[in-house]
Formats: C-alpha cells, structure tokens, sequence
C-alpha cells in the first residue's frame, strides 16, 4: 500500500500537477518513447550536446485578461548532454523570469529525471526538479512542437545567478499563473541562462 502512495507523492512537484491523485493519470515513459520526446523537443535527435530555447513576453493585453498573472516574461533553456559512463542522455532546464510588479531577473534551474506520459498517450511530459526540495516544473511541448507548456505547483527561485542566496524565495502558481506558454526560438536568446562559456558559446552559434 505505501509503494502505490510513493510514486504518485513523488512525482507531483516534478510534473506539474496540484494533487498526489492528479500524477495517477500519469506513467513512466518507455525507452523508445522518451527517445522520441526528445527528438521533438531538441528538433532532432541529440548528439553529445543539445539545447532547446523557449521565450514570452506578456504583452499589455494578455496581461490585462490576465490580472492575477505575476509573471511578466519568462525564458526556458532545456539542455541534453550525453554521459559517457552510463550512455545516458541527462535533461536538465532553466528558467528566468521577471515579475510583473517587482524589479530584478529571476532564475531556477534542476534536473529532469522523469519522463512521463499521460495514460490516455495524449501528452507527454520532461519531470524537473529543484535540489533540496526545492519543487518543480513539468515541461510538455504543443501538437506541432512550436512551443513548450510549462506547468508548475511552486518552485524555488533566486535572484539571477544567485543560487546560494540566503533568502528564500518561491515562485507559487496561482490562478493566472500555474501554466505558461512559449514560444520555441534561436537558442541565443537564452544565453543569458548561460552558466559558462563554453555553454554560452554552443548557445550563441547554434
């Protein structure tokens, strides 16, 4: 009885869902269709490297529908590296984000263990996660694989390129933001997710 409690516990922070109930509807993918997934999601399929760049920036009108939205842009780098011990592809991802009515850049970042199909197979979804129970993000991309849908419950957050800052602070979904939508774009626009140069090199000239 504990195990079938554990799993669906477990994976609610990373998928995006509300309720430990909700992650029922949901299965690990199979090898083949985790392969699949991220061919879609990298626009072909990765080699040692890849990276995938997602960008919105709230206009005045979506925002005015949207009141209770905090969220003012945001930015999502999804990044692929091949380990050669295990032969593994690894996800991780990051996001940067302005508030709507508070000054500063915002980041959270993690790794992408998980990932998950509905069992209806009419979505399928990268698991992330935060260290040390910091939450996390599911990450799903649409039907023609132009934009990713990103879902969230609460995830930690810090001030840009401050992960160690002492304050902690939690982006909390609310009404108006518990998904967000955007748009696939050239991986430039990311580098400022960059975390070294080598990284930003690969992001500047893809």
């Amino acid at each position: 009885m504990k195990l079938a409690l554990i799993l669906p516990l477990a994976l609610v922070a990373f998928i995006g869902v509300a309720r430990a109930e909700e992650a029922d509807d949901f299965r690990e993918a199979n090898k083949t269709e985790a392969e699949t997934f991220n061919a879609r999601m990298y626009a072909g399929t990765p080699g040692k490297t890849a990276y995938a760049c997602f960008v919105r920036r709230y206009d005045a009108e979506h925002l005015a529908r949207h009141p209770k939205q905090k969220v003012a842009s945001m930015k999502l780098l999804v990044s692929a590296e091949s380990d050669s011990e295990d032969k593994q592809l690894h996800n991780s991802f990051r996001i940067g984000f302005r508030y709507r009515h508070r000054s500063g850049d915002f980041d959270s970042s993690g790794s992408c263990h998980h990932t998950v199909l509905t069992k209806k197979a009419d979505e399928i979804r990268l698991g992330c996660g935060v260290d040390c129970e910091g939450g996390g993000i599911g990450i799903a991309l649409s039907k023609d694989d132009k934009s990713a849908i990103v879902r969230l419950e609460s995830v930690r957050i810090w001030l840009h390129n401050q992960p160690t800052e002492d304050e902690d602070r939690t982006l909390v979904a609310g009404s108006d933001d518990g998904i967000f939508r955007l748009d696939r774009t050239d991986t430039s626009e990311c580098a400022a997710l960059a975390t070294d140069r080598k990284e930003l090199a690969a992001l500047r000239h893809k």
